[in-house]
């Protein structure tokens, strides 16, 4: 378990527990908040991001992700739905979230190592199950 406070940014504080414990495959989920993120969603063509911004107080209302072992150390692989005040929801590839007030996490760790590897078609590191 792993809880974030108010100002945390929720890939960095989560890479950082990662490489801290020495994490190389585990997955998690999270509910909580943020006052602010940027989410993102692959463009293909492009082969990287599009940023979308959201600058205002939202509900996490499901984060689900991966840590996998990268080149760099662990790589966090998270994806997000963020509830708005009007109802709405919102979502993407989480590139940051700044918590308020908090955010709730639940790792597990599984016994393999995963490993990404180079896409060359995607442009992206995707999770290579033979490594």
């Amino acid at each position: 378990m792993v809880v974030l406070s108010t100002g945390e940014d929720a890939i960095e504080r989560l890479t950082s527990f990662a490489r801290d414990r020495q994490l190389h495959a585990s997955h998690f989920t999270a509910i909580g908040a943020f006052s602010g993120a940027i989410v993102g969603y692959f463009d293909w063509e492009k082969k990287d991001y599009r940023k979308i911004p959201i600058t205002e107080q939202v509900e996490v209302l499901s984060l689900v992700g991966d840590v996998t072992a990268g080149d760099k150390g662990p790589k966090v692989h998270a994806h997000v739905v963020l509830g708005k005040s009007d109802g709405t929801a919102c979502g993407g590839h989480l590139l940051s979230g700044n918590v308020r007030p908090t955010l709730e996490i639940v790792l597990t760790e599984t016994p393999a190592y995963l490993r990404r590897r180079f896409d060359p078609e995607s442009g992206l590191a995707l999770i290579d199950p033979t490594a």
